[in-house]
C-alpha cells in the first residue's frame, strides 16, 4: 500500500543512549498539516525460558515508566553490532542467570506502533543452565519461577 503521509522534515530532539525522539512536520493522510513524534528505539528480545517440567521464569522489577511494579518475561534491547540472538542469550543471562542450549525464534511484534519503531522478536530458550545472574545497575530483579500454563494470569 501506498504511504498515505507526507513528510516535510524530521528534525531530532532528544536522544540518549536506549532511545532518540523525532519530531517530523508531516501532511496528514486527509491533507492537515501536523507534528508527528516518533521515539526510535532499538529492536527488543524477549525470552520464554521453558523448562523440563514445563515451566518458566518471569522476572518483576519497578518500572519508572509505568510507576507500579511489573512482572514481565526476561527483556531488554539488543546493543549495536549484536545479533538478535546473542543479544536474547545476554539478557536472559544477565537477569536470571540462565543459559540456555536450544533456541527458537518464536516471532516479531511492533511494541506500540503509534508512537515507536521499535520491533520486539520472542525466543524461546530451553535446555536451560543455571548460574548467577548479572542485572544492569539500573534493574532491581526478582525472579520468579511459575507453571507455563499460569503465565497469562501474571500479564
Amino acid at each position: 500500500m501506498k504511504n498515505p503521509w507526507q513528510t516535510l522534515s524530521s528534525k531530532m530532539v532528544y536522544t540518549n543512549a536506549w532511545i532518540n525522539v523525532r519530531e517530523d512536520k508531516v501532511v496528514t493522510p486527509n491533507g492537515d498539516a501536523g507534528i508527528y513524534g516518533v521515539v526510535e528505539a532499538k529492536p527488543a528480545v524477549g525470552i520464554v525460558a521453558l523448562t523440563e517440567d514445563q515451566s518458566t521464569y518471569l522476572v518483576g522489577q519497578y518500572r519508572y515508566t509505568l510507576n507500579t511494579y511489573s512482572w514481565e518475561v526476561p527483556e531488554g534491547g539488543v546493543e549495536e553490532g549484536e545479533s538478535l540472538l546473542e543479544g536474547a542469550k545476554r539478557e536472559l543471562h544477565e537477569e536470571t542467570g540462565i543459559t540456555a542450549n536450544k533456541w527458537t525464534e518464536l516471532g516479531e511484534l511492533y511494541t506500540s506502533n503509534c508512537f515507536t519503531n521499535e520491533r520486539a522478536y520472542i525466543f524461546m530458550a530451553q535446555d536451560l543452565n543455571q548460574s548467577d545472574a548479572k542485572p544492569d545497575s539500573t534493574e532491581q530483579l526478582e525472579v520468579k519461577k511459575i507453571p507455563f500454563t499460569q503465565l497469562s494470569k501474571w500479564f
